[in-house]
């Protein structure tokens, strides 16, 4: 590369990191504790009595009649299931569109409908920890801000290679060049972090950056799609008398037979319009459980309405959720999304040390020059 290309990559670099840094450290040491989210909230969850496999499941209308009672004047808004114990949670709220930070959860029993103890959305360390690391308490604009953070770190990364690469190859994987002065070193073990970390940060980084439009691309989705099926209801309230849900559910299982019932969404929620259940069918893998499949049920007379394709955004975005917090691998995969998430740390750290250590834009030009003609550096 000429030496005004150099530069013009170094500018790049070095603003890209300095802007994102602080901000990528605030989501690397929340995502930590993020990762094993599921984990940790098993340790606070009751013991649940285990049931026979061919125990009959409670009926889910005297489930949500459960959970209303414990919340006297909700109204129910999502019902779902623990694939990995005998439990059902029903979600309530004031009013059909209750933000879920204002909404209730109880946790029955799937067998007997015992009330089970259940943490609700807006309390305790980890919903404090979620809410910082995806929009720091500022909603939509605070999630589109964090976003963007991920993209200019996705930048960072890909100028630091452009920068660095040349040097690299001609350097024995891990070498720190001690002998010489600190900065070099600390040089050293930041390229050798950011290439440990490469891949792992460019997914993560773009995947973060995909969550952070969730919303707009769910508003797209239920207008595109559902805005189709509303049309043929115009004019008419949303019904005061809802069918059976148990019903509706065995409608949607006989619809989808290879699948299996992740959630309902109940009328006005958003996810199904205002006179139909949403029942998100999942598969049983670790890839389709990810792809859920609606089931449009008309919530007063109990058909089957439709059973829309997802568009394929709402695919990418499905499947950059899980990817994001390593849920596909469980627990060792979450392990290494740990490991790769405290060298990214020390990629950070050492990156704000260069900064604080980093001379004249022109020098550091040069030495760049310098390591890639010669494999090292003034």
């Amino acid at each position: 590369m000429q030496r005004a290309t150099i530069k013009a990559w170094f500018l790049i670099h070095k603003w890209t990191s300095l802007v994102c840094t602080l901000f990528l450290l605030l989501l690397c040491l929340t995502g930590l504790p993020l990762v094993f989210g599921e984990e940790i909230a098993h340790l606070s969850e009751p013991e649940v009595a285990t049931t026979a496999a061919d125990a009959t499941p409670r009926d889910l209308d005297a489930q949500v009649r459960t959970a209303l009672a414990q919340y006297p004047g909700d109204v129910p808004l999502f019902v779902g299931w623990d694939p990995d114990a005998p439990t059902v949670y029903v979600n309530t709220g004031a009013r059909p569109d209750t933000p879920p930070p204002q909404m209730h959860t109880a946790l029955l029993h799937a067998t007997t409908g015992e009330v089970l103890p259940a943490a609700q959305f807006n309390e305790g360390v980890m919903y404090f920890l979620y809410r910082l690391h995806t929009d720091l308490f500022l909603g939509l604009p605070g999630m589109l801000f964090m976003g963007a953070m991920g993209l200019l770190f996705a930048v960072a990364i890909i100028s630091g290679l452009v920068l660095y690469g040349p040097f690299m190859r001609k350097q024995r994987f891990g070498t720190l060049r001690t002998g010489r002065n600190r900065r070099l070193a600390w040089l050293d073990l930041h390229n050798v972090l950011g290439v440990v970390t490469l891949g792992w940060a460019l997914v993560v980084g773009v995947t973060g950056a995909i969550n952070t439009i969730a919303k707009p691309l769910e508003q797209a989705w239920q207008s595109e799609q559902l805005g189709e099926f509303a049309a043929r209801y115009a004019g008419q309230p949303r019904p005061a008398t809802l069918a059976s849900l148990q019903a509706a559910v065995e409608t949607a299982r006989a619809a989808e037979p290879g699948m299996r019932p992740a959630f309902v969404s109940f009328p006005g929620t958003g996810y199904s319009g205002d006179h139909h259940y949403g029942v998100f069918m999942q598969g049983n893998t670790a890839l389709t459980e990810r792809l859920y499949r609606p089931v449009l049920i008309d919530a007063k007379t109990g058909e089957l309405t439709a059973q829309p394709q997802l568009p394929a955004y709402m695919s990418v975005l499905l499947l950059s959720q899980p990817l994001h917090f390593g849920d596909y691998g469980k627990l060792p995969l979450k392990v290494l999304w740990a490991l790769l998430d405290l060298l990214t740390i020390a990629l950070l750290i050492s990156g704000l040390y260069l900064w604080v250590k980093r001379g004249s834009t022109d020098a550091r030009v040069t030495e760049i020059e310098r390591a890639a003609q010669h494999g090292g550096a003034a």
